[in-house]
């Protein structure tokens, strides 16, 4: 799916985006919990940079947990920051965050940040090298030993680890039993539109991109998470 696509599919789905995920929000929730644990180290005035912020969900729980950092929300989905936006003006942190409507190519330079999250963003990039360099334009924002938490849907596609997984993930998604013929159609879905590569191609990625050895810090069904610091200069 390109870019262009993947924007309008997701301004579409912005209204109703949280309500429709919320049989996952336990997921999300764990998550969170491990991020703020990853993130805590960070300075008490930290700057963090959200990429693909979406409705700002793991922004509004950094926010509350870290009550002197700052945010910057990128999403190339207006419909998203409007949202994001909606949920910074209600949760009481606005003042704290800025919006960028677009990619991260197109922010404006105001400075290196201490931390950064990418969250199911990574993955609809299907060229290796494309996404190495979407991961070297983070490392970019970042202040040497600057922390990047990203998650991605990762799996060997080709095991019988990921028809089980594949199944468990479907039944997460559903309120009622999933057909073989739904299995296979999300199994040709994400084979055409989602990167769903094994977790440790993922992490070489990350690695090749400017930062450190990726530490997995999270597994969920299909979802894994990894934190890492970027490299030295």
């Amino acid at each position: 799916m390109q870019q262009e696509e993947l924007k309008t599919l997701f301004d579409q789905q912005a209204p109703g985006y949280d309500k429709q995920w919320a049989r996952m929000s336990p997921i999300r929730d764990c998550l969170h919990f491990l991020l703020g644990s990853v993130l805590s180290g960070l300075p008490a005035d930290a700057r963090v940079l959200c990429v693909g912020a979406g409705t700002g969900a793991e922004l509004a729980f950094l926010a509350q947990a870290f009550p002197r950092w700052t945010f910057t929300a990128v999403d190339p989905s207006g419909a998203m920051i409007e949202v994001c936006r909606e949920r910074a003006r209600a949760d009481g942190f606005l003042s704290r965050c800025d919006f960028h409507e677009g990619y991260l190519e197109s922010l404006a330079d105001n400075g290196l940040y201490d931390g950064a999250t990418c969250f199911l963003v990574s993955q609809f990039i299907l060229e290796p090298d494309a996404r190495t360099a979407f991961f070297r334009s983070i490392a970019g924002r970042l202040k040497p030993s600057g922390i990047l938490v990203s998650a991605d849907l990762a799996s060997d596609v080709r095991s019988s680890e990921y028809d089980a997984l594949l199944r468990v993930w479907l039944h997460l998604m559903a309120s009622v039993d999933i057909q073989p013929d739904v299995v296979e159609r999300t199994r040709a879905a994400y084979a055409k539109d989602v990167a769903i590569l094994p977790p440790s191609v993922v992490a070489a990625i990350i690695e090749a991109a400017g930062f450190d050895r990726p530490v997995q810090f999270f597994q969920a069904g299909l979802m894994h998470g990894w934190f890492s610091r970027r490299q030295s200069l």
